[in-house]
């Protein structure tokens, strides 16, 4: 579908210009991605800190072992997801390599990033309009995109332990322990990433919020129909 923009007009005065931004898989991936980390991230927490006890023998319970394959699976959706998404940076629009394709050696985009960060902590009452990801946003979801592939990595290389050194897992992720022999070193590093990716979602689903109150801009409402609105 085109990347242009078109214009129409609501109402006698107001105009609203239309861009479409976020293409079918990228809005896929985004949701699906948010449910694989939150439910990653309470099935990791009740890893890392034991599940509430049950009556009974321990026999006749499997709720441990549920909590784990339901990581597990989660796991392998946001490894799966992440694939699709380095994929498709190289065959969507150019939106979906914004995230990907970081100007950093630009003094102009680091501008654009320290404005952002005044805007959205109301330092300044001027919104600059991006039909894409805004210069902040492209540098936080491409360290989101480095954080999540470290979770990827290092959550493998635990499961690669129980999978057994003849495994995929450990042959693609092993390596892991040649950096870290201690395996309860990587289990610390993977819980800190989790707590990393909480503070990342609530920054987040502030900043989206922000810029569709204060800018007159869509943001939430982009993510599930591609478009985003520019109000006048």
């Amino acid at each position: 579908m085109s990347d242009e923009t078109s214009t129409v007009y609501v109402g006698a005065t107001e105009r609203t210009d239309i861009a479409y931004v976020y293409q079918l898989p990228v809005r896929l991936w985004h949701w699906i991605n948010v449910l694989a980390v939150i439910t990653l991230a309470i099935t990791g927490f009740f890893i890392g800190r034991g599940t509430p006890s049950l009556s009974g023998e321990a026999s006749e319970h499997f709720l441990f072992g549920y909590v784990r394959f339901t990581h597990f699976a989660c796991g392998y959706v946001l490894l799966a997801g992440f694939v699709l998404r380095v994929y498709w940076a190289f065959v969507g629009n150019s939106h979906s390599r914004e995230i990907f394709m970081v100007p950093f050696w630009r003094l102009s985009w680091w501008e654009g990033v320290w404005h952002e960060l005044r805007w959205y902590a109301f330092m300044t009452p001027l919104p600059r309009k991006y039909v894409g990801h805004n210069p902040a946003g492209q540098l936080v979801f491409s360290f989101y995109m480095l954080l999540t592939l470290f979770m990827i990595i290092t959550g493998f290389a635990l499961y690669a332990q129980g999978a057994g050194a003849d495994s995929w897992q450990f042959h693609l992720f092993g390596w892991v322990f040649a950096i870290w022999p201690n395996s309860m070193d990587v289990h610390t590093l993977h819980h800190l990433g989790m707590w990393v990716v909480v503070v990342f979602s609530i920054m987040h689903i502030y900043a989206a919020i922000h810029e569709d109150i204060m800018s007159r801009q869509s943001m939430v409402s982009a993510m599930i129909s591609g478009k985003r609105l520019f109000r006048d």
